[in-house]
């Protein structure tokens, strides 16, 4: 398992939406929840991470599932619940 975590495949679908995590954490702890006419740079990166990550882990899916399927389910499962953790705090403020 951790000679397919080495995989650029399998490691940056868990780091960018932890990424996104820790930003929107620490903007909502610095300026609080700001409504804006503007989303702003943030969110549009945001927007562009979420129409990737499908495209990102259907990818490692169909790569890797196939050879090691004990192994790249338990990845694919990290992925899900790393991508899950900004999009549900962005869906349940509204953002």
């Amino acid at each position: 398992m951790i000679s397919l975590l080495k995989k650029p495949s399998a490691w940056i679908p868990i780091v960018i939406p932890l990424l996104f995590f820790a930003y929107l954490v620490t903007y909502i702890s610095m300026y609080g929840i700001v409504r804006e006419e503007d989303e702003g740079t943030g969110a549009h990166l945001f927007q562009v991470w979420l129409m990737l990550e499908p495209f990102m882990l259907g990818y490692f899916a169909i790569r890797y599932v196939p050879q090691s399927p004990k192994h790249a389910l338990i990845i694919l499962a990290l992925q899900i619940l790393a991508a899950l953790l900004p999009i549900s705090i962005v869906f349940s403020l509204g953002l």
